[in-house]
């Protein structure tokens, strides 16, 4: 639910969290983008960085350029000028990502969990038994079907939090407790109404359904896609996922090793939040 107005929380003396609302829903994780723009468009003096997550976003700023007070009131003004409705336009790139679903390196993963915890079920026929789905295919075939939206990044460099863009495609699943002490670099994950890729070999909570080859974060910018950022997704993004079997998975991996593999993107699109709107409305009104 979004807020009557901006939470503001300081984050010690260089940073404050602006929360407009709570949940994770795609019209607050718009607004959110929406205003983050509106912030770095302003160029505000003494504004440093700004992260976009589900529901806020934080500010780094410098207190000898501009104080806490005068920042908040400057994005209370760009926040009542850019009024609460849910219209507008982002540009956002389309990006594919490759994934072997239900492979052998996130089973290992879930089995290696299970030792400890043998009343675990394993992590894709608990998801498909939470969720009406009969087998592993149409787990495959659920999850795959629609593009997903970019909401945040964090928690971990490059890692990312996507939402289902097609409101009958989504998939809820519960996260581990306790958490796992490992995860695969790769690893593609369920939690909440959440889709994650790991970064990098981590631990985690989220319920693992397939791995992909292809880097989501180059630390040491090896690939030709991470010669501007270290991470692949950008905050605004769509992602689709691209099931691949394995001969295809080997090859790709391949083309990482040898660094001249390059990711499926498409970057001169732009998202209209109107169209979408309507168009998922569409969808879960055919879908009863």
């Amino acid at each position: 639910m979004l807020h009557e107005a901006l939470r503001f929380y300081p984050g010690g003396d260089r940073a404050i969290e602006v929360e407009l609302g709570d949940g994770m829903d795609f019209t607050i994780n718009f607004i959110v983008h929406r205003l983050v723009a509106a912030v770095r468009e302003a160029r505000i003096a003494g504004v440093v960085d700004l992260i976009p997550e589900l529901a806020s976003f934080q500010v780094n700023y410098d207190p000898d350029r501009i104080s806490y007070e005068d920042l908040c009131h400057e994005i209370e003004a760009l926040y009542a000028e850019m009024g609460r409705g849910v219209t507008g336009t982002l540009a956002s790139r389309l990006i594919t990502i490759p994934v072997l679903y239900f492979d052998e390196k996130t089973e290992a993963c879930v089995e290696d969990y299970r030792k400890d915890y043998p009343e675990k079920t394993p992590d894709p026929e608990l998801i498909c038994e939470l969720n009406g789905l009969p087998d592993r295919a149409a787990l495959r075939r659920r999850h795959a079907s629609t593009e997903y939206w970019v909401a945040a990044l964090g928690f971990w460099p490059g890692l990312c939090s996507l939402l289902a863009l097609n409101p009958t495609a989504r998939i809820i699943a519960p996260k581990y407790n306790p958490p796992r002490t490992h995860t695969p670099k790769g690893a593609v994950g369920l939690g909440g109404a959440l889709t994650c890729i790991y970064p990098d070999a981590t631990p985690g909570g989220y319920q693992l359904i397939g791995h992909t080859p292809a880097p989501t974060y180059d630390g040491a910018q090896r690939l030709p896609d991470f010669t501007d950022s270290l991470a692949l997704f950008r905050a605004g993004d769509r992602v689709r996922f691209k099931p691949v079997e394995r001969d295809e998975y080997s090859e790709i991996e391949a083309r990482v090793a040898e660094g001249t593999f390059r990711h499926d993107i498409v970057d001169y699109q732009v998202f209209s939040v109107d169209r979408y709107l309507d168009w998922a409305k569409a969808q879960e009104e055919a879908s009863k």
